[in-house]
């Protein structure tokens, strides 16, 4: 990834030293942070590809039944919408209760499992 300059825009009157001591020292601060940002950015994107295929795979179990999504909010009281969204990532706003209620319409159960980072 490439740094982008960062554009310093003036008040229209310098800094004082102080001023510029305190800025330079929150410069520093954030520096110093976005190494444990980008790695928890990076773990949350992988749990949500892991997530986006669970998604995938209840909507082939769905569709290999002959299932449509009306049938399904029939099934689990779902709005059909709502369900479309899950199915194709759209919606990341959800319950573990929707994920169970989903599986379960399609004869299937969600195994969680904790592991190391």
């Amino acid at each position: 990834m490439s740094e982008r300059k960062i554009e310093r825009v003036s008040r229209g009157r310098k800094l004082t030293s102080k001023e510029a001591a305190r800025y330079r020292k929150l410069r520093a601060e954030i520096e110093a942070e976005k190494p444990a940002i980008k790695a928890l950015v990076q773990r949350r994107i992988a749990e949500m590809k892991d997530l986006a295929r669970v998604f995938s795979e209840l909507k082939r179990a769905r569709e290999d039944q002959g299932l449509s999504l009306s049938d399904m909010q029939d099934k689990t009281g779902i709005d059909r919408s709502a369900l479309s969204k899950l199915e194709t990532g759209q919606r990341d706003n959800y319950t573990v209760e929707t994920i169970l209620r989903y599986a379960d319409a399609v004869g299937k159960r969600i195994v969680f499992e904790l592991a190391d980072r």
